[in-house]
């Protein structure tokens, strides 16, 4: 968490703890600084304030929109085949569709014209929701979403365009992205909150039915007491990040460059899996060959270096991520899959560490495998 996050929420964990939805002068005072918190992210984003709507976190303001959205309008979910599961396995609940991506991840235009072309004919079930997110979670690739947004204008004119913008915000300007979409999902955690409160903005006001019921908060769209703590530190880490966004971003491509490119002048079979130019900079996905990212992963815990193999909701798993899979990386390629991130607190020395201690590891790793 960013320090000026926490700071600004604990006032709400210590004396300032009412419940903002009371009537006495304590929860009003609750209320205002949720209130206040709307608008800095509603100015963030470039919506208005009563398009947002606080979440508990961003696989729930993605379930939020596809799941309510179907509830609404009735009709098929949609979205390529590399969403996180928070998107893709609520498609697949309501027997959506998933469509293909191109070798860098990103959705195939093609598929998902005629895929809504097939759902909205005569005898279809027509279309409800397209999700399609913003920046890929695992490899890092960025979305054009105004070309998505003419597709569906085009070819599911009465669907609603949802993106999972989780892993946007430090990134891409939002106030660039919202105008494509009708609704878009943060998470607090993926830039200096606290985990544990997210936002769903629903553009043009309410446009899908509520996943939780029987309090009334959030204009009847999301009941249940306010994380006021949690929402402002959340509205203060993203005013941060918007501020910072441009220069952090030139500064951590050359962090994630050199991070790259140290690792390729030290390893053999060291391949980025999605060029520079299409992913966003914090992200360093690469394939390492003649390794297995279990074994890696474990190595390098013990060198103190932090990584994972696909989604850090996935970690662990064994078998290639699904994302690799869609883009067409072969499996023995990928099951030597390398995800490392850089952000906000990354250094220099950091990053000559990485490279030091993956280099190290794969060299120790490759040297057992010839033994054999």
């Amino acid at each position: 968490m960013r320090p000026e996050a926490i700071e600004a929420m604990m006032p709400y964990l210590r004396g300032n703890y009412a419940n903002p939805s009371g009537a006495h002068r304590f929860a009003r005072r609750a209320r205002q600084a949720v209130d206040e918190s709307r608008d800095r992210v509603a100015e963030a984003v470039g919506c208005a304030a009563n398009e947002v709507v606080f979440t508990g976190c961003g696989t729930e303001s993605d379930n939020m929109a596809i799941t309510g959205a179907v509830s609404r309008l009735g009709g098929a979910a949609v979205c390529p085949a590399v969403e996180h599961h928070a998107v893709l396995h609520v498609v697949e609940h309501h027997g959506g569709r998933v469509v293909g991506v191109d070798h860098a991840g990103g959705v195939d235009p093609v598929a998902l014209a005629a895929t809504l072309d097939e759902l909205g004919a005569d005898d279809g079930p027509g279309v409800a929701v397209v999700s399609v997110m913003a920046v890929n979670n695992e490899v890092g690739t960025v979305t054009d979403l105004a070309a998505i947004n003419r597709i569906v204008r085009r070819h599911a004119p009465g669907a609603l365009l949802h993106t999972d913008a989780v892993q946007a915000a430090c990134w891409l300007d939002l106030r660039a992205v919202t105008p494509h979409v009708d609704l878009l999902s943060l998470s607090g955690h993926k830039f200096g909150g606290p985990k544990g409160v997210g936002v769903l903005v629903e553009r043009g006001g309410p446009r899908v039915d509520p996943l939780i019921i029987g309090g009334g908060q959030e204009r009847e769209r999301r009941s249940g007491t306010h994380n006021t703590a949690g929402i402002v530190a959340l509205a203060e880490a993203l005013a941060i990040t918007d501020a910072e966004r441009a220069t952090e971003n030139v500064r951590i491509a050359e962090l994630r460059d050199r991070l790259v490119k140290g690792l390729q002048s030290r390893l053999d079979g060291v391949v980025e899996t999605v060029p520079p130019e299409r992913k966003v900079a914090g992200s360093a996905h690469v394939c390492v060959a003649g390794v297995e990212s279990e074994a890696l992963l474990y190595l390098l815990d013990e060198a103190g270096v932090c990584a994972s193999a696909a989604s850090a909701c996935a970690s662990g798993a064994m078998e290639p991520s699904h994302v690799l899979a869609a883009m067409g990386v072969e499996r023995d390629v990928a099951l030597g899959a390398l995800r490392l991130t850089l952000g906000a607190t990354s250094t220099e020395a950091e990053v000559d560490h990485g490279v030091d201690a993956v280099a190290t590891a794969v060299d120790r790793l490759r040297e057992r495998t010839a033994a054999r």
